[in-house]
Formats: structure tokens, sequence, C-alpha cells
């Protein structure tokens, strides 16, 4: 976990890489250990406020799943971009009712956009494509 809005943390429910499964999907309680920890931040561990979660973005299904059981709870989202997470799937699975409740990163998509000279251009212009796709499926 890591700091969150200064006062709270992000905790890892459902990571994007498919070892992830391994222990994600683990029974506990017939349930798997993703969505047990899903039901505990959101039930008993965020009374405050102050958490969220990391929510891969290349299970969609999954991403659906954990907001369904957490509400408007923030969800970190890595895997768009080089992981290949698709950013309308992830959006529509993910997003609250309001279009929001997202922190999608992307990460190597837009440090290895450019090479030499044009670095800062390429990085900046795919940046901005992905920030536009995200805001287009928001709706």
């Amino acid at each position: 976990y890591f700091a969150w809005k200064e006062r709270g943390i992000v905790i890892l429910c459902r990571t994007s890489n498919a070892g992830g499964s391994d222990l994600q999907f683990l029974e506990t309680g017939g349930r798997k250990l993703y969505q047990h920890v899903a039901d505990l931040v959101a039930t008993k561990w965020n009374a405050g406020g102050q958490c969220a979660l990391v929510v891969g973005a290349t299970f969609p299904a999954e991403l659906a799943e954990v907001r369904r059981l957490v509400g408007d709870m923030p969800l970190l989202v890595p895997g768009i971009g080089a992981q290949g997470g698709d950013i309308a799937a992830t959006v529509s699975a993910g997003r609250t009712a309001s279009g929001t409740g997202l922190i999608i990163n992307s990460s190597r998509a837009i440090l290895y956009a450019g090479k030499d000279e044009d670095y800062a251009d390429a990085a900046r212009r795919v940046a901005q494509e992905t920030r536009d796709a995200i805001n287009r499926f928001r709706r």
C-alpha cells in the first residue's frame, strides 16, 4: 500500500498479471480472495473514506465485480497500454454511475513512446491520446 490522500491507503485487490490468479482466486469463505479483500475494505476498513483498491485493467469482468462490491470507492487501475488492458472495457467496467472513480495508470506506453529527440513530444502525444480515450468512454 502507499499513502492515499495523505491519510489513507491503497490496497492490492486484483492484479493485472495472469499469475495473480494463483493467489487472488484462492477460495476463502466460498469467495475468491480478491472478492473477499474488496468486501473487507468496503464494509470494514473504509469507515472514513480513506481507502482505495488496486484492480488491474486486463480483467474487466473482475474489475466490474469489484466495482459492484465497493460502490464509489476509488480504484487505481494499472494495465492499459503495454500490458494490454482495453481502455473502453476498463472504463465501462470500473466507472461509477457518475463516470468517475478510476485512477487509470499507463506507464510504459508513455515512457517508451519515443526515442532520442522526439521522446518528450511522443510521450506527450501518447499521454494526451490516452486521456482523450478515457474521457470518451466515461460518458
